[in-house]
Protein backbone atom coordinates (compact mmCIF):
# COMPACT_ATOMS: atom_id res chain seq x y z
CA UNK A 1 0.00 0.00 0.00
CA UNK A 2 2.84 2.38 0.85
CA UNK A 3 4.49 1.65 -2.50
CA UNK A 4 1.33 2.37 -4.49
CA UNK A 5 0.82 5.61 -2.57
CA UNK A 6 4.41 6.66 -3.29
CA UNK A 7 4.00 5.71 -6.95
CA UNK A 8 0.70 7.54 -7.23
CA UNK A 9 2.03 10.62 -5.43
CA UNK A 10 5.30 10.69 -7.37
CA UNK A 11 3.75 10.33 -10.80
CA UNK A 12 1.02 12.82 -9.90
CA UNK A 13 3.65 15.39 -8.90
CA UNK A 14 5.59 14.68 -12.11
CA UNK A 15 2.48 15.20 -14.24
CA UNK A 16 1.54 18.39 -12.40
CA UNK A 17 5.06 19.75 -12.75
CA UNK A 18 5.16 18.95 -16.48
CA UNK A 19 1.75 20.58 -17.01
CA UNK A 20 2.73 23.66 -15.00
CA UNK A 21 6.01 23.94 -16.90
CA UNK A 22 4.38 23.86 -20.32
CA UNK A 23 1.78 26.46 -19.30
CA UNK A 24 4.32 28.85 -17.80
CA UNK A 25 6.66 28.47 -20.77
CA UNK A 26 3.82 28.98 -23.23
CA UNK A 27 2.62 32.13 -21.44
CA UNK A 28 6.14 33.52 -21.21
CA UNK A 29 6.81 33.26 -24.92
CA UNK A 30 3.30 34.27 -25.94
CA UNK A 31 4.57 37.78 -25.18
CA UNK A 32 7.20 37.56 -27.92
CA UNK A 33 5.84 38.40 -31.38
CA UNK A 34 7.04 36.32 -34.32
CA UNK A 35 8.71 37.97 -37.30
CA UNK A 36 5.96 37.40 -39.86
CA UNK A 37 3.15 39.01 -37.83
CA UNK A 38 0.75 36.39 -39.15
CA UNK A 39 -1.66 34.41 -37.01
CA UNK A 40 -1.34 30.75 -36.12
CA UNK A 41 -4.24 29.92 -38.43
CA UNK A 42 -2.65 31.78 -41.34
CA UNK A 43 0.70 30.10 -40.80
CA UNK A 44 -0.95 26.69 -40.49
CA UNK A 45 -2.79 27.24 -43.78
CA UNK A 46 0.46 28.20 -45.51
CA UNK A 47 2.32 25.19 -44.13
CA UNK A 48 -0.41 22.79 -45.18
CA UNK A 49 -0.63 24.38 -48.63
CA UNK A 50 3.13 24.15 -49.12
CA UNK A 51 2.99 20.48 -48.10
CA UNK A 52 0.26 19.82 -50.68
CA UNK A 53 -2.39 19.17 -48.03
CA UNK A 54 -5.70 20.70 -49.07
CA UNK A 55 -8.26 18.52 -47.31
CA UNK A 56 -7.53 19.47 -43.67
CA UNK A 57 -9.87 21.93 -41.99
CA UNK A 58 -8.37 24.44 -39.54
CA UNK A 59 -10.66 25.18 -36.60
CA UNK A 60 -10.56 27.31 -33.45
CA UNK A 61 -11.74 26.26 -30.00
CA UNK A 62 -11.68 27.78 -26.53
CA UNK A 63 -9.66 25.23 -24.57
CA UNK A 64 -6.18 26.50 -23.68
CA UNK A 65 -3.46 24.20 -25.03
CA UNK A 66 -6.04 21.75 -26.31
CA UNK A 67 -4.52 22.04 -29.77
CA UNK A 68 -4.46 18.81 -31.75
CA UNK A 69 -4.60 17.23 -35.17
CA UNK A 70 -7.50 14.83 -35.72
CA UNK A 71 -6.39 12.35 -38.41
CA UNK A 72 -9.75 10.57 -38.55
CA UNK A 73 -11.69 13.72 -39.45
CA UNK A 74 -8.84 15.63 -41.11
CA UNK A 75 -9.14 18.58 -38.71
CA UNK A 76 -6.41 20.75 -37.25
CA UNK A 77 -7.79 22.30 -34.06
CA UNK A 78 -6.10 25.33 -32.48
CA UNK A 79 -6.96 27.10 -29.25
CA UNK A 80 -8.34 30.59 -29.75
CA UNK A 81 -5.07 32.10 -28.51
CA UNK A 82 -3.09 30.17 -31.09
CA UNK A 83 -5.61 30.48 -33.91
CA UNK A 84 -5.60 34.28 -33.72
CA UNK A 85 -2.27 34.81 -31.99
CA UNK A 86 0.91 36.05 -33.67
CA UNK A 87 3.39 35.13 -30.95
CA UNK A 88 6.24 32.64 -31.08
CA UNK A 89 4.16 30.35 -28.85
CA UNK A 90 1.15 30.49 -31.18
CA UNK A 91 3.17 29.83 -34.32
CA UNK A 92 5.20 27.06 -32.67
CA UNK A 93 2.08 25.17 -31.60
CA UNK A 94 0.35 25.69 -34.94
CA UNK A 95 3.39 24.46 -36.87
CA UNK A 96 3.70 21.46 -34.53
CA UNK A 97 0.12 20.38 -35.28
CA UNK A 98 0.82 20.84 -38.98
CA UNK A 99 3.74 18.48 -38.46
CA UNK A 100 1.23 15.79 -37.50
CA UNK A 101 -0.81 16.47 -40.63
CA UNK A 102 2.34 16.09 -42.72
CA UNK A 103 3.16 12.85 -40.89
CA UNK A 104 -0.32 11.60 -41.74
CA UNK A 105 0.07 12.41 -45.42
CA UNK A 106 3.47 10.71 -45.53
CA UNK A 107 2.18 7.65 -43.61
CA UNK A 108 4.80 8.21 -40.92
CA UNK A 109 5.07 4.78 -39.28
CA UNK A 110 4.93 5.76 -35.57
CA UNK A 111 1.82 7.87 -36.22
CA UNK A 112 0.21 4.90 -37.99
CA UNK A 113 1.05 2.68 -35.01
CA UNK A 114 -0.42 5.19 -32.58
CA UNK A 115 -3.62 5.51 -34.61
CA UNK A 116 -3.94 1.72 -34.73
CA UNK A 117 -3.49 1.48 -30.95
CA UNK A 118 -6.11 4.07 -29.98
CA UNK A 119 -8.95 1.56 -29.57
CA UNK A 120 -6.97 -0.86 -27.40
CA UNK A 121 -5.60 2.00 -25.32
CA UNK A 122 -9.10 3.35 -24.69
CA UNK A 123 -10.15 -0.03 -23.30
CA UNK A 124 -6.95 -0.28 -21.26
CA UNK A 125 -7.61 3.11 -19.67
CA UNK A 126 -11.06 1.92 -18.63
CA UNK A 127 -9.56 -1.23 -17.12
CA UNK A 128 -6.99 0.59 -14.97
CA UNK A 129 -9.68 3.02 -13.82
CA UNK A 130 -12.37 0.52 -12.82
CA UNK A 131 -10.71 -2.82 -12.11
CA UNK A 132 -9.15 -1.77 -8.77
CA UNK A 133 -12.57 -0.56 -7.57
CA UNK A 134 -14.22 -3.80 -8.72
CA UNK A 135 -11.58 -5.77 -6.86
CA UNK A 136 -11.99 -3.75 -3.68
CA UNK A 137 -15.80 -3.83 -3.54
CA UNK A 138 -16.63 -7.25 -5.00
CA UNK A 139 -13.65 -9.54 -4.35
CA UNK A 140 -14.64 -11.59 -7.41
CA UNK A 141 -11.14 -11.37 -8.94
CA UNK A 142 -8.16 -12.99 -7.25
CA UNK A 143 -5.17 -10.75 -6.50
CA UNK A 144 -2.99 -12.63 -8.98
CA UNK A 145 -5.54 -12.41 -11.80
CA UNK A 146 -6.21 -8.75 -11.04
CA UNK A 147 -2.48 -7.96 -11.10
CA UNK A 148 -2.10 -9.80 -14.41
CA UNK A 149 -4.96 -7.89 -16.04
CA UNK A 150 -3.64 -4.58 -14.68
CA UNK A 151 -0.15 -5.39 -15.97
CA UNK A 152 -1.49 -6.09 -19.46
CA UNK A 153 -3.58 -2.90 -19.44
CA UNK A 154 -0.69 -0.75 -18.23
CA UNK A 155 1.56 -2.45 -20.78
CA UNK A 156 -0.77 -1.35 -23.58
CA UNK A 157 -0.87 2.20 -22.21
CA UNK A 158 2.92 2.24 -21.81
CA UNK A 159 3.46 1.09 -25.41
CA UNK A 160 1.02 3.73 -26.64
CA UNK A 161 2.90 6.42 -24.70
CA UNK A 162 6.22 5.06 -25.95
CA UNK A 163 5.22 5.25 -29.62
CA UNK A 164 3.79 8.72 -28.99
CA UNK A 165 7.27 10.05 -28.16
CA UNK A 166 8.77 9.84 -31.69
CA UNK A 167 5.48 11.17 -33.11
CA UNK A 168 5.66 14.28 -30.94
CA UNK A 169 9.42 14.86 -31.21
CA UNK A 170 9.30 14.48 -34.99
CA UNK A 171 6.39 16.94 -35.30
CA UNK A 172 8.32 19.48 -33.20
CA UNK A 173 11.46 19.03 -35.31
CA UNK A 174 9.45 19.59 -38.46
CA UNK A 175 7.85 22.70 -36.94
CA UNK A 176 11.19 24.33 -36.12
CA UNK A 177 12.59 23.70 -39.61
CA UNK A 178 9.43 24.84 -41.40
CA UNK A 179 9.06 28.07 -39.41
CA UNK A 180 12.68 28.96 -40.05
CA UNK A 181 12.59 28.11 -43.75
CA UNK A 182 9.37 30.04 -44.32
CA UNK A 183 10.69 33.08 -42.46
CA UNK A 184 7.98 33.15 -39.79
CA UNK A 185 10.66 33.24 -37.09
CA UNK A 186 13.69 35.22 -38.12
CA UNK A 187 16.02 35.63 -35.14
CA UNK A 188 17.82 33.25 -32.78
CA UNK A 189 15.71 34.60 -29.90
CA UNK A 190 12.48 33.82 -31.72
CA UNK A 191 13.65 30.35 -32.71
CA UNK A 192 14.80 29.78 -29.15
CA UNK A 193 11.35 30.75 -27.89
CA UNK A 194 9.67 28.29 -30.27
CA UNK A 195 12.10 25.55 -29.22
CA UNK A 196 11.47 26.08 -25.50
CA UNK A 197 7.69 26.00 -25.95
CA UNK A 198 7.79 22.80 -27.98
CA UNK A 199 10.36 21.14 -25.70
CA UNK A 200 8.23 21.91 -22.63
CA UNK A 201 5.16 20.44 -24.35
CA UNK A 202 7.13 17.33 -25.33
CA UNK A 203 8.09 16.69 -21.71
CA UNK A 204 4.42 16.15 -20.84
CA UNK A 205 4.53 13.07 -23.08
CA UNK A 206 7.75 11.92 -21.43
CA UNK A 207 6.02 12.28 -18.05
CA UNK A 208 3.07 10.22 -19.29
CA UNK A 209 5.44 7.48 -20.46
CA UNK A 210 7.32 7.43 -17.13
CA UNK A 211 4.00 7.23 -15.26
CA UNK A 212 2.72 4.29 -17.32
CA UNK A 213 6.08 2.49 -17.08
CA UNK A 214 6.05 2.89 -13.29
CA UNK A 215 2.59 1.36 -12.95
CA UNK A 216 3.46 -1.44 -15.37
CA UNK A 217 6.49 -2.41 -13.29
CA UNK A 218 4.45 -2.17 -10.08
CA UNK A 219 2.01 -4.83 -11.31
CA UNK A 220 4.42 -6.86 -13.44
CA UNK A 221 7.39 -7.48 -11.15
CA UNK A 222 5.42 -9.29 -8.41
CA UNK A 223 4.10 -11.65 -11.11
CA UNK A 224 7.63 -12.52 -12.21
CA UNK A 225 8.87 -13.02 -8.66
CA UNK A 226 5.77 -14.92 -7.55
CA UNK A 227 4.67 -12.47 -4.88
CA UNK A 228 0.93 -12.94 -4.88
CA UNK A 229 -1.74 -13.91 -2.45
CA UNK A 230 -2.41 -17.26 -4.11
CA UNK A 231 0.95 -18.73 -3.02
Amino acid sequence: MILILLLFGGTMLLSLWASSRVKSTYLKYSEIPAASGETGAQVAAQILDQAGIHDVEILAHDEMLGDHYDPMNKRLVLSTANYYGTSCSALGVAAHECGHAIQHKQAYAPLQWRMAAVGATTYANQVVMWLPLIGIFTNIISPYTGALIMAVAWGIIMLFNLVTLPVEFDASSRAKVILGNMGHVATPDQMGAVKKVLDAAAFTYVAAFITSLGYLLYYLLPLFFGRNDEE
